[in-house]
């Protein structure tokens, strides 16, 4: 319960920033580090909703400084030993956010089904979790991201793809693999060293645990 409470008042307490331009406090996070690979799902279709998403139109990832600076250092742990980090998304438009809430509403539109949320009902995804008005990735310093092996450029297997909606995603699922357990434990390890914080409900999902804009959900265009 106190917990509950807590959430709420932080949401009451929440600011959204409407801006046309990029705010000082943010930076583009290939240029900062130039060796990551981006897989920007949500400017193009190969998402749960089959259609770029409002608010990205350009194949752009920006984050704060202060999570830019650590998924550097994250990078430079993986290096020697092969791997590195390839990037699904990380800052998030507001707007971005109210497509999904419309499209889950949309019980009709099941397109990507097949591919992200075959076991679970559409009109159970904001019961379950799936899909929220708020999401940490609009604050700035939230990341979606797997390892790639630098030799081949291929993922890692996690045992399932990113944004695939099911308890399977769930770090500590005893449904994947042996290995498929100890490459997302060294994902989450080399995140934690760097001052991350995981989700438990998604392998793939980290924020920086002493995040600039803890209250601030921003809602720039990415373009």
């Amino acid at each position: 319960m106190k917990l509950y409470k807590a959430v709420i008042a932080l949401l009451i307490s929440a600011t959204i920033v409407l801006a046309q331009d990029v705010p000082s406090g943010f930076v583009d996070l290939k240029k900062a580090v130039p060796s990551l690979v981006l897989e920007l799902r949500y400017s193009g279709e190969n998402n749960f909703i089959g259609k770029p998403i409002d608010g990205y139109e350009a194949r752009i990832c920006y984050i704060s400084t202060p999570a830019a600076v650590a998924l550097k250092s994250v990078q430079e742990k993986l290096l020697p030993f092969g791997f590195g980090l390839k990037i699904f998304d990380a800052y998030r438009p507001q707007r971005g956010v109210n497509h999904f809430v419309r499209w889950a509403k949309d019980l009709n539109d099941t397109k990507m089904k097949t591919t992200y949320y075959p076991d679970v009902l559409k009109s159970e995804l904001f019961d379950k979790g799936y899909i929220a008005a708020r999401s940490g990735h609009s604050r700035g310093s939230t990341v979606d991201l797997t390892l790639i092996d630098l030799a081949t450029g291929k993922e890692l297997d996690m045992g399932t793809g990113f944004d695939f909606f099911s308890p399977i995603s769930w770090p500590t699922s005893k449904e994947v693999t042996s290995q498929q357990r100890a490459n997302r434990l060294l994902l989450r390890s080399v995140m934690l060293s760097q001052g991350f914080r995981p989700l438990e409900e998604e392998w793939w999902h980290f924020t920086l645990a002493n995040e600039p804009y803890p209250t601030t959900y921003f809602d720039f265009v990415v373009r």
